[in-house]
């Protein structure tokens, strides 16, 4: 299939989320969603909430949810640093529902006059909604749906 893997690096505050050798990554970025192959040009960019998926060099797939971040391609290296980063399969759906329930019910009270941070809102209700997707497209791609 390929001959040249790349070394994939998740980092956050608190952990390595993943390090291992992989064919391609998907993420989103500022600009919209790009795929790193091998011997892709070096890119700097800024990251936004969203799914991250990874095919890993053993033909398995990784689908993990940030909330931001940034992105640096070397030669032969992708290194995420994220500001916070779950794997699909750590995350409970029912809670991260919840949680996005919650911030839309905060976004209504903003709109309808109530004094709160929109802004943090808003955040909450992103990450919640890239945590919700991560894990059912983990559980879609290992046919647990």
């Amino acid at each position: 299939m390929f001959d040249k893997f790349i070394q994939f690096e998740i980092v956050t505050p608190k952990r390595v989320v993943l390090k291992d050798e992989i064919l391609q990554i998907t993420l989103p970025t500022r600009a919209g969603e790009i795929t790193v192959l091998p011997n892709h040009i070096p890119l700097v960019s800024s990251l936004v909430p969203g799914v991250v998926h990874v095919k890993k060099k053993n033909g398995e797939d990784e689908v993990i949810s940030i909330s931001g971040g940034f992105l640096e391609v070397l030669k032969d290296k992708v290194v995420i640093l994220a500001d916070t980063a779950e794997r699909a399969e750590e995350i409970d759906l029912a809670r991260a529902e919840e949680g996005r329930r919650r911030a839309e019910e905060l976004k209504q009270q903003a709109r309808a006059g109530e004094r709160v941070n929109f802004a943090e809102i808003n955040a909450a209700l992103e990450r919640e909604l890239a945590r919700t997707k991560a894990v059912k497209r983990w559980r879609k791609l290992k046919n647990l749906e």
